[in-house]
Protein backbone atom coordinates (compact mmCIF):
# COMPACT_ATOMS: atom_id res chain seq x y z
CA UNK A 1 0.00 0.00 0.00
CA UNK A 2 1.32 3.56 -0.93
CA UNK A 3 0.33 5.97 2.15
CA UNK A 4 1.71 9.65 2.12
CA UNK A 5 1.58 10.92 5.77
CA UNK A 6 0.52 14.91 6.01
CA UNK A 7 1.60 16.42 9.33
CA UNK A 8 3.09 20.14 10.14
CA UNK A 9 5.25 18.44 13.05
CA UNK A 10 7.96 15.57 12.09
CA UNK A 11 11.47 14.54 13.18
CA UNK A 12 14.29 15.24 14.18
CA UNK A 13 12.36 17.95 16.07
CA UNK A 14 11.14 16.57 18.90
CA UNK A 15 7.48 16.10 20.71
CA UNK A 16 5.51 13.69 21.67
CA UNK A 17 3.17 14.35 18.38
CA UNK A 18 7.48 13.38 16.42
CA UNK A 19 8.14 10.47 18.41
CA UNK A 20 4.47 8.51 17.77
CA UNK A 21 4.59 9.47 13.56
CA UNK A 22 7.93 8.21 13.15
CA UNK A 23 7.62 5.04 15.39
CA UNK A 24 3.90 5.06 12.68
CA UNK A 25 6.15 5.03 9.39
CA UNK A 26 8.75 3.13 10.65
CA UNK A 27 6.15 0.36 11.47
CA UNK A 28 4.26 0.64 8.03
CA UNK A 29 7.53 0.20 6.23
CA UNK A 30 8.55 -2.69 7.95
CA UNK A 31 5.51 -4.17 7.31
CA UNK A 32 5.84 -3.76 3.60
CA UNK A 33 4.12 -0.40 2.49
CA UNK A 34 5.56 2.49 0.73
CA UNK A 35 5.91 5.57 2.77
CA UNK A 36 5.95 9.40 1.45
CA UNK A 37 5.94 11.94 4.75
CA UNK A 38 5.11 15.65 4.09
CA UNK A 39 5.99 18.14 6.51
CA UNK A 40 7.70 20.85 7.76
CA UNK A 41 11.21 22.69 7.51
CA UNK A 42 11.82 21.18 11.85
CA UNK A 43 11.20 24.62 13.97
CA UNK A 44 9.58 22.86 16.63
CA UNK A 45 10.13 23.22 19.91
CA UNK A 46 12.55 26.75 19.37
CA UNK A 47 10.44 28.12 17.11
CA UNK A 48 13.58 28.13 14.68
CA UNK A 49 14.35 26.38 12.18
CA UNK A 50 16.73 23.97 12.30
CA UNK A 51 20.09 25.37 11.06
CA UNK A 52 20.86 21.92 8.66
CA UNK A 53 17.32 23.05 6.92
CA UNK A 54 17.66 27.03 6.54
CA UNK A 55 18.03 28.78 3.58
CA UNK A 56 15.66 25.98 2.03
CA UNK A 57 11.87 26.25 0.56
CA UNK A 58 11.65 22.33 -0.58
CA UNK A 59 13.98 19.91 0.49
CA UNK A 60 13.76 15.44 0.78
CA UNK A 61 15.61 13.32 2.24
CA UNK A 62 15.44 9.81 3.77
CA UNK A 63 14.05 9.22 7.77
CA UNK A 64 12.03 6.41 9.03
CA UNK A 65 12.57 4.33 6.36
CA UNK A 66 10.83 6.84 4.40
CA UNK A 67 11.36 9.78 1.48
CA UNK A 68 10.15 12.89 3.58
CA UNK A 69 9.47 16.04 1.68
CA UNK A 70 9.64 19.43 3.45
CA UNK A 71 8.67 23.10 3.05
CA UNK A 72 9.50 26.14 4.52
CA UNK A 73 6.79 27.34 6.92
CA UNK A 74 6.83 30.73 9.14
CA UNK A 75 8.55 29.49 12.30
CA UNK A 76 6.87 30.63 15.35
CA UNK A 77 6.06 29.76 19.22
CA UNK A 78 3.37 30.56 21.04
CA UNK A 79 -0.01 32.20 20.66
CA UNK A 80 -0.43 35.26 18.83
CA UNK A 81 -0.26 36.58 14.96
CA UNK A 82 3.05 34.87 14.19
CA UNK A 83 1.62 31.28 15.26
CA UNK A 84 -1.51 31.82 13.22
CA UNK A 85 0.82 32.45 9.75
CA UNK A 86 3.13 29.82 11.38
CA UNK A 87 -0.32 27.67 11.00
CA UNK A 88 -1.19 28.90 7.75
CA UNK A 89 2.02 28.91 6.14
CA UNK A 90 1.81 25.14 5.96
CA UNK A 91 -1.92 25.32 4.14
CA UNK A 92 0.18 27.09 1.13
CA UNK A 93 4.14 25.82 0.86
CA UNK A 94 2.81 21.97 0.20
CA UNK A 95 1.65 23.30 -3.11
CA UNK A 96 5.07 24.43 -4.11
CA UNK A 97 6.14 20.82 -3.27
CA UNK A 98 3.65 19.40 -5.24
CA UNK A 99 5.72 17.70 -7.83
CA UNK A 100 7.48 15.86 -5.25
CA UNK A 101 4.24 14.20 -4.26
CA UNK A 102 3.34 10.55 -5.47
CA UNK A 103 -0.08 9.05 -5.95
CA UNK A 104 -0.93 7.67 -2.94
CA UNK A 105 -3.71 4.84 -1.70
CA UNK A 106 -3.92 6.26 2.11
CA UNK A 107 -3.42 9.34 3.20
CA UNK A 108 -2.90 10.16 6.55
CA UNK A 109 -3.62 14.05 8.29
CA UNK A 110 -2.28 14.91 11.40
CA UNK A 111 -4.11 17.37 13.75
CA UNK A 112 -3.54 19.58 15.42
CA UNK A 113 -3.17 21.72 13.77
CA UNK A 114 -6.59 21.52 12.36
CA UNK A 115 -5.47 23.54 9.22
CA UNK A 116 -2.87 21.12 7.88
CA UNK A 117 -6.34 19.41 6.59
CA UNK A 118 -6.63 21.86 4.36
CA UNK A 119 -3.05 20.56 2.23
CA UNK A 120 -4.02 16.74 3.29
CA UNK A 121 -7.59 16.84 1.99
CA UNK A 122 -6.46 18.84 -1.40
CA UNK A 123 -3.74 16.26 -2.05
CA UNK A 124 -6.55 13.71 -1.69
CA UNK A 125 -7.92 15.32 -4.87
CA UNK A 126 -4.59 15.73 -6.24
CA UNK A 127 -2.57 12.34 -5.64
CA UNK A 128 -5.48 10.05 -5.24
CA UNK A 129 -6.36 7.93 -1.86
CA UNK A 130 -8.45 7.92 1.44
CA UNK A 131 -7.86 10.18 4.01
CA UNK A 132 -7.32 9.45 7.47
CA UNK A 133 -7.61 11.85 10.19
CA UNK A 134 -5.14 11.43 12.92
CA UNK A 135 -6.14 13.09 15.92
CA UNK A 136 -4.48 14.15 18.29
CA UNK A 137 -6.16 16.54 20.24
CA UNK A 138 -10.01 17.88 19.39
CA UNK A 139 -9.36 21.80 17.89
CA UNK A 140 -10.67 23.92 18.09
CA UNK A 141 -12.04 23.15 22.06
CA UNK A 142 -8.56 22.49 23.08
CA UNK A 143 -6.62 25.52 21.94
CA UNK A 144 -10.05 28.06 23.18
CA UNK A 145 -8.98 25.94 26.73
CA UNK A 146 -5.71 26.39 26.63
CA UNK A 147 -5.56 29.75 26.10
CA UNK A 148 -4.05 29.96 22.40
CA UNK A 149 -7.74 30.77 20.70
CA UNK A 150 -10.31 33.26 21.79
CA UNK A 151 -13.93 33.01 21.22
CA UNK A 152 -14.95 34.64 17.93
CA UNK A 153 -14.90 34.71 14.23
CA UNK A 154 -11.73 32.36 13.90
CA UNK A 155 -12.82 30.06 16.49
CA UNK A 156 -15.85 29.78 14.44
CA UNK A 157 -14.09 29.26 11.04
CA UNK A 158 -11.87 26.47 12.78
CA UNK A 159 -15.62 24.40 13.38
CA UNK A 160 -16.69 24.56 10.43
CA UNK A 161 -13.48 23.33 9.05
CA UNK A 162 -13.67 20.75 11.95
CA UNK A 163 -17.31 19.37 10.54
CA UNK A 164 -15.72 19.68 6.97
CA UNK A 165 -13.13 17.56 8.15
CA UNK A 166 -14.83 14.86 9.89
CA UNK A 167 -17.14 14.90 6.63
CA UNK A 168 -14.45 14.24 4.04
CA UNK A 169 -12.09 11.97 5.33
CA UNK A 170 -12.91 8.16 5.39
CA UNK A 171 -11.92 7.42 8.85
CA UNK A 172 -11.09 9.23 12.17
CA UNK A 173 -8.24 7.85 14.14
CA UNK A 174 -7.94 9.29 17.88
CA UNK A 175 -5.33 8.86 20.73
CA UNK A 176 -7.51 8.51 23.55
CA UNK A 177 -11.16 6.58 24.50
CA UNK A 178 -13.01 10.13 25.49
CA UNK A 179 -11.53 11.71 22.19
CA UNK A 180 -13.94 8.80 20.69
CA UNK A 181 -16.77 9.60 23.36
CA UNK A 182 -16.92 13.37 22.38
CA UNK A 183 -16.18 12.23 18.29
CA UNK A 184 -19.70 9.81 18.39
CA UNK A 185 -21.84 11.88 21.04
CA UNK A 186 -21.26 15.39 20.37
CA UNK A 187 -19.62 15.83 17.26
CA UNK A 188 -21.97 13.40 15.88
CA UNK A 189 -19.71 10.74 14.05
CA UNK A 190 -20.47 7.90 13.31
CA UNK A 191 -18.84 5.04 15.61
CA UNK A 192 -18.09 2.74 12.31
CA UNK A 193 -15.93 5.35 11.01
CA UNK A 194 -13.32 5.36 13.80
CA UNK A 195 -9.68 3.76 14.25
CA UNK A 196 -8.45 4.22 17.46
CA UNK A 197 -4.65 4.34 17.43
CA UNK A 198 -3.13 5.49 21.15
CA UNK A 199 0.00 6.25 22.14
CA UNK A 200 2.26 3.50 22.27
CA UNK A 201 6.25 2.94 22.94
CA UNK A 202 9.61 1.08 21.37
CA UNK A 203 9.68 -1.11 24.05
CA UNK A 204 13.57 -2.30 22.40
CA UNK A 205 14.65 1.60 22.56
CA UNK A 206 13.01 2.10 25.82
CA UNK A 207 14.05 -0.84 28.33
CA UNK A 208 15.64 -1.37 31.85
CA UNK A 209 18.90 -0.88 31.92
CA UNK A 210 21.94 0.39 33.83
CA UNK A 211 22.61 3.93 34.56
CA UNK A 212 24.15 5.78 31.88
CA UNK A 213 27.84 6.97 32.66
CA UNK A 214 27.42 10.43 30.31
CA UNK A 215 24.16 11.44 32.13
CA UNK A 216 25.57 10.92 35.69
CA UNK A 217 28.41 12.80 34.45
CA UNK A 218 25.71 15.67 33.59
CA UNK A 219 24.03 15.50 37.24
CA UNK A 220 27.53 15.99 38.77
CA UNK A 221 28.99 12.43 39.59
CA UNK A 222 26.75 12.10 42.22
CA UNK A 223 23.71 9.24 43.84
CA UNK A 224 21.29 11.55 44.52
CA UNK A 225 17.72 10.26 43.99
CA UNK A 226 16.26 11.81 40.41
CA UNK A 227 13.07 12.73 39.60
CA UNK A 228 12.73 13.06 35.60
CA UNK A 229 10.12 14.94 33.78
CA UNK A 230 11.36 14.56 29.89
CA UNK A 231 9.17 15.92 27.61
CA UNK A 232 7.75 19.68 26.30
CA UNK A 233 7.60 22.16 29.18
CA UNK A 234 4.07 24.27 27.89
CA UNK A 235 1.27 25.93 29.54
CA UNK A 236 -0.85 22.60 29.51
CA UNK A 237 1.44 20.88 31.12
CA UNK A 238 1.05 22.72 35.02
CA UNK A 239 4.86 22.39 35.64
CA UNK A 240 4.78 24.99 39.01
CA UNK A 241 3.06 21.88 40.69
CA UNK A 242 6.51 19.97 40.42
CA UNK A 243 8.88 23.39 41.34
CA UNK A 244 6.06 23.86 44.43
CA UNK A 245 6.64 20.34 45.26
CA UNK A 246 10.43 20.74 44.79
CA UNK A 247 10.36 23.53 47.88
CA UNK A 248 8.59 20.56 50.24
CA UNK A 249 11.40 18.00 49.04
CA UNK A 250 14.33 19.85 49.52
CA UNK A 251 13.08 20.09 53.91
CA UNK A 252 11.90 16.11 53.85
CA UNK A 253 14.53 14.28 51.39
CA UNK A 254 17.57 16.51 50.61
CA UNK A 255 19.23 13.76 48.71
CA UNK A 256 16.24 13.89 46.08
CA UNK A 257 16.41 16.63 42.58
CA UNK A 258 13.81 16.99 40.17
CA UNK A 259 15.39 17.22 36.76
CA UNK A 260 13.88 18.53 33.98
CA UNK A 261 14.96 18.05 30.10
CA UNK A 262 13.08 19.48 27.16
CA UNK A 263 11.99 22.68 25.94
CA UNK A 264 8.51 24.74 25.47
CA UNK A 265 6.54 27.84 25.20
CA UNK A 266 6.78 27.56 29.32
CA UNK A 267 10.69 26.89 29.87
CA UNK A 268 12.04 30.35 29.97
CA UNK A 269 9.23 31.22 32.94
CA UNK A 270 10.12 28.38 34.99
CA UNK A 271 14.17 28.44 34.94
CA UNK A 272 13.79 31.91 36.12
CA UNK A 273 11.22 30.68 38.96
CA UNK A 274 13.70 28.06 39.99
CA UNK A 275 16.22 30.33 40.21
CA UNK A 276 14.52 33.84 42.28
CA UNK A 277 13.61 30.51 44.60
CA UNK A 278 16.56 29.20 45.25
CA UNK A 279 15.85 26.28 44.02
CA UNK A 280 19.03 24.38 43.81
CA UNK A 281 17.11 20.76 43.74
CA UNK A 282 15.97 21.62 40.53
CA UNK A 283 17.92 21.39 37.18
CA UNK A 284 17.51 21.82 33.80
CA UNK A 285 18.79 20.75 30.23
CA UNK A 286 18.15 21.08 26.49
CA UNK A 287 16.10 18.88 24.64
CA UNK A 288 17.24 15.53 23.61
CA UNK A 289 16.66 12.97 20.80
CA UNK A 290 14.61 10.29 21.86
CA UNK A 291 17.54 7.56 21.53
CA UNK A 292 19.27 10.16 24.41
CA UNK A 293 15.98 10.68 26.62
CA UNK A 294 16.23 6.47 27.01
CA UNK A 295 19.73 6.60 28.40
CA UNK A 296 18.06 9.47 30.79
CA UNK A 297 15.19 7.58 31.48
CA UNK A 298 17.44 4.62 32.30
CA UNK A 299 19.64 6.80 35.08
CA UNK A 300 16.69 8.34 36.39
CA UNK A 301 14.55 7.05 39.41
CA UNK A 302 11.63 8.12 38.71
CA UNK A 303 9.85 10.06 35.87
CA UNK A 304 7.04 12.66 36.33
CA UNK A 305 4.12 13.60 34.58
CA UNK A 306 2.16 16.61 35.23
CA UNK A 307 -1.32 18.05 33.66
CA UNK A 308 -3.36 21.23 34.18
CA UNK A 309 -6.31 21.53 35.85
CA UNK A 310 -9.22 21.35 33.13
CA UNK A 311 -11.86 18.94 31.18
CA UNK A 312 -9.80 19.03 28.42
CA UNK A 313 -7.23 17.48 30.70
CA UNK A 314 -9.35 14.47 32.23
CA UNK A 315 -9.14 13.41 28.27
CA UNK A 316 -5.33 13.00 28.35
CA UNK A 317 -2.71 10.10 27.82
CA UNK A 318 0.54 11.84 28.00
CA UNK A 319 2.71 10.42 25.56
CA UNK A 320 5.83 10.14 27.89
CA UNK A 321 4.01 8.21 30.39
CA UNK A 322 4.58 5.34 27.93
CA UNK A 323 8.56 5.57 27.68
CA UNK A 324 9.14 5.73 31.20
CA UNK A 325 6.62 3.16 31.82
CA UNK A 326 8.95 0.66 29.31
CA UNK A 327 12.10 1.72 31.06
CA UNK A 328 10.93 0.30 34.18
CA UNK A 329 10.65 3.43 36.57
CA UNK A 330 7.79 4.32 38.75
CA UNK A 331 5.27 7.27 37.74
CA UNK A 332 4.59 10.51 39.76
CA UNK A 333 1.53 11.58 37.85
CA UNK A 334 -0.20 14.72 38.95
CA UNK A 335 -3.38 14.90 37.34
CA UNK A 336 -6.54 13.35 36.39
CA UNK A 337 -8.47 11.62 34.12
CA UNK A 338 -7.66 8.98 31.73
CA UNK A 339 -3.75 9.31 31.59
CA UNK A 340 -4.02 8.76 35.58
CA UNK A 341 -6.53 5.80 35.41
CA UNK A 342 -4.03 3.87 33.06
CA UNK A 343 -0.98 4.10 35.55
CA UNK A 344 -3.21 3.68 38.68
CA UNK A 345 -4.99 0.57 37.17
CA UNK A 346 -1.56 -1.18 36.26
CA UNK A 347 -0.16 -0.17 39.62
CA UNK A 348 2.96 1.51 37.98
CA UNK A 349 3.05 4.69 40.23
CA UNK A 350 1.28 7.32 42.36
CA UNK A 351 -1.20 9.59 41.23
CA UNK A 352 -1.92 12.40 43.06
CA UNK A 353 -4.57 15.41 42.03
CA UNK A 354 -3.21 18.16 39.50
CA UNK A 355 -1.54 21.30 41.43
CA UNK A 356 -1.57 19.76 44.93
CA UNK A 357 2.15 20.21 45.71
CA UNK A 358 1.63 18.31 48.92
CA UNK A 359 0.20 15.20 47.79
CA UNK A 360 2.96 15.19 44.86
CA UNK A 361 5.78 16.03 47.66
CA UNK A 362 4.57 13.05 49.56
CA UNK A 363 4.58 10.95 46.78
CA UNK A 364 8.21 11.73 45.49
CA UNK A 365 9.42 10.78 49.35
CA UNK A 366 7.21 7.70 49.87
CA UNK A 367 8.97 6.28 46.50
CA UNK A 368 12.29 7.71 47.86
CA UNK A 369 12.24 6.14 50.76
CA UNK A 370 10.69 2.65 49.80
CA UNK A 371 12.84 1.04 46.45
CA UNK A 372 11.32 -2.19 46.70
CA UNK A 373 7.55 -0.60 46.14
CA UNK A 374 8.98 1.94 43.41
CA UNK A 375 11.18 -1.29 41.54
CA UNK A 376 7.40 -3.50 42.00
CA UNK A 377 5.95 -0.06 40.82
CA UNK A 378 7.98 -0.10 37.77
CA UNK A 379 7.74 -3.79 36.69
CA UNK A 380 4.17 -3.60 36.67
CA UNK A 381 4.57 -0.52 34.03
CA UNK A 382 7.18 -2.74 31.68
CA UNK A 383 5.22 -5.72 31.78
CA UNK A 384 2.06 -3.44 30.55
CA UNK A 385 3.63 -1.93 28.17
CA UNK A 386 5.11 -5.40 26.34
CA UNK A 387 1.41 -6.48 26.91
CA UNK A 388 -0.56 -3.60 25.33
CA UNK A 389 1.40 -0.52 23.76
CA UNK A 390 4.60 -1.42 21.87
CA UNK A 391 4.28 -0.41 18.46
CA UNK A 392 3.85 -3.69 16.38
CA UNK A 393 0.85 -4.47 18.42
CA UNK A 394 -0.65 -1.22 18.15
CA UNK A 395 -0.29 -0.73 14.18
CA UNK A 396 -1.10 -4.35 13.19
CA UNK A 397 -4.54 -4.00 15.55
CA UNK A 398 -5.36 -0.44 13.72
CA UNK A 399 -4.14 -1.74 10.00
CA UNK A 400 -7.04 -4.61 11.06
CA UNK A 401 -9.81 -1.75 11.96
CA UNK A 402 -8.88 0.32 9.27
CA UNK A 403 -9.38 -2.36 6.60
CA UNK A 404 -8.68 -1.77 3.21
CA UNK A 405 -9.12 1.67 1.58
Amino acid sequence: MRVLLVSQYYAPEIGAPQARLSAMVRELVRRGHEVQVLTALPNYPTGRIFDDYRGKVVTSEARDGAEVVRVWVHAALGAGWHRLLNYLSFVVMPLVALRRIRRADLVLVESPPLFAMIPGLLLTRLRGGRAVMLIADLWPESAIELGLLREGRLANLLRRLERWSYRRCWRLSPVTEAQIEDLVGSKGVARERIVFLPNGVDTELYSPGPADDDVLRLLGGDDRWTVLYAGNHGYMHGLDVALDAAHLVREREPRVRFVFVGDGSDKARLQKRARDEGLDNVVFFDPRPPEDIARWYRTADAALVTLSTGELFRGARPAKTFPAMATGLPILFAGEGEGAELVERAGAGIVTPPGDPEALAAAVCRLARDPAAAAAMGERGRRLCEERFSWPALVEGWLAQLGSP
